[in-house]
C-alpha cells in the first residue's frame, strides 16, 4: 500500500481505500459497458443478418411462385394451340358463326390475356429463330429471304416461343441480287471517279 503520510489520522486509511475501491470499480465498471457494448454490436450484426437472409428468402420465394405460374400458364396455352389452330382453319372457310363463333372469340380474348401471342405474317422478313420454313422458292419480287405464304401461325408468351410459325420462304432471284450489287458497285466508282476529277 502507500506510505500514510506523516500526521494524518487514522480514519484517513478508510477514505483512501475507498476511493482506491470506487476507481477499481470504476474501471470494472467500464469493462463491463464495452462488454456489454461489443455483445449489443455483435447481436445487432446477428439480427440485421437474419433481417438480410429472410429478405433474400422472400425475393426468392416470391420468383419461385412466378415461376411456377409461369411454366402453368405456359403448359395449358400449349395444349389449347391445336384447338385455336381448329379455330382459325375453321375461320378462313367462313364455318365460325352464331355460337361457334361467341365461343371462339372468347377463347382467344381468354388466351391473349394470359399472355398468348400469335405470330406470323406474310411479306414479313424469314427470321430462323421464329419460323420454320417448309417450302422454298425464288421470287424477283423479293429482295431478301422473305415469308411468302403462313402455313400455320406461330406462338409465343413474351419473348419465349411456344411454336416457331410455319411458312413458305422466297428468296432474291439468283441472278437479280448479283446485278443489283454490281449495278450499285459500278454506281460508286463513277461518283469516285467524277469526285477526283474534280
Amino acid at each position: 500500500m502507500t506510505e500514510k503520510p506523516q500526521g494524518s489520522e487514522p480514519g484517513d486509511d478508510s477514505a483512501e481505500e475507498a476511493v482506491l475501491k470506487a476507481a477499481e470499480e470504476a474501471v470494472a465498471g467500464g469493462d463491463e459497458l464495452a462488454a456489454a457494448k461489443r455483445e449489443a454490436a455483435e447481436r445487432t450484426g446477428d439480427l440485421q443478418r437474419l433481417q438480410a437472409e429472410y429478405q433474400n428468402y422472400r425475393k426468392r420465394v416470391e420468383r419461385d411462385r412466378l415461376t411456377v405460374r409461369e411454366i402453368a400458364v405456359s403448359n395449358i396455352l400449349e395444349a389449347l394451340i391445336p384447338v385455336l389452330d381448329d379455330i382459325g382453319r375453321a375461320r378462313e372457310h367462313g364455318e365460325v358463326t352464331g355460337g361457334f363463333k361467341s365461343v371462339s372469340d372468347s377463347l382467344e380474348t381468354v388466351v391473349a390475356k394470359l399472355g398468348l401471342q400469335q405470330f406470323g405474317k406474310e411479306g414479313e422478313p424469314f427470321d430462323p429463330t421464329l419460323h420454320e420454313a417448309l417450302m422454298h422458292s425464288y421470287s424477283s419480287d423479293v429482295t431478301e429471304d422473305t415469308c411468302v405464304q403462313i402455313l400455320q401461325p406461330g406462338y409465343r408468351i413474351g419473348e419465349r416461343i411456344i411454336r416457331p410459325a410455319m411458312v413458305a420462304v422466297a428468296e432474291p432471284q439468283p441472278g437479280t441480287q448479283t446485278t443489283a450489287a454490281a449495278d450499285a458497285d459500278s454506281s460508286d466508282s463513277d461518283k469516285a471517279d467524277g469526285a477526283s476529277e474534280s
